[in-house]
């Protein structure tokens, strides 16, 4: 028997698993991973709901907490870890919780009272049980230690995690429109 035919037979069968492989791949590419508008496959939709009411009350003690309590509130809800950034407006304000501690702490010596109230257009998505993003409109009133009182508003971004018993910000962005000058 002539080893041409058993090397055609391996050459053939070595193509057609590289072309299996080659679609097989593709295909897996191509399947939604549920991005987009549904609902993440590491969380159920009742998990969902869950998280979604969880996180809703979350936001809603911050804004209380931070009103009633000042700029030191904030802390409590900062992730302690390493891994908590904050950027204000596109550049980077703290990129880490020991920055965010310290410039809270420096920030609250120079308010007498601060009012936060979140939008009615709070977003909520939920990734896993343990994380979710948040996004809402937000306005805030500061009256410094001198009495001055200054408005102001824009758009808030995070993601908020589940960790210890409690929800806090792993990141946090804020936002506000340019003024003219």
């Amino acid at each position: 028997m002539s080893a041409t035919p058993i090397l055609s037979v391996l050459l053939f069968s070595r193509q057609l698993r590289i072309h299996v492989l080659l679609v097989a791949i593709t295909f897996a590419a191509c399947v939604p991973c549920g991005a987009g508008a549904s609902i993440s496959h590491f969380v159920t939709p009742d998990e969902a709901v869950a998280v979604d009411r969880a996180v809703r009350a979350f936001m809603q003690t911050v804004s209380h907490s931070v009103t009633q309590d000042g700029p030191l509130a904030w802390i409590k809800y900062f992730d302690g870890s390493p891994a908590f950034f904050m950027a204000v407006n596109g550049q980077m304000a703290f990129p880490n919780a020991a920055a965010a501690q310290e410039g809270t702490r420096k920030f609250a010596q120079t308010i007498r009272h601060i009012e936060l109230k979140w939008g009615d257009d709070l977003r909520v998505d939920p990734l896993t049980r343990e994380f979710a993003i948040v996004a809402v409109s937000w306005r805030e009133i500061l009256v410094d230690t001198l009495g001055h009182s200054v408005t102001e508003e824009g758009y808030f971004t995070g993601l908020a995690e589940y960790r210890e018993g409690h929800w806090q910000f792993r990141n946090a962005h804020w936002s506000a429109p340019v003024r003219a000058h």
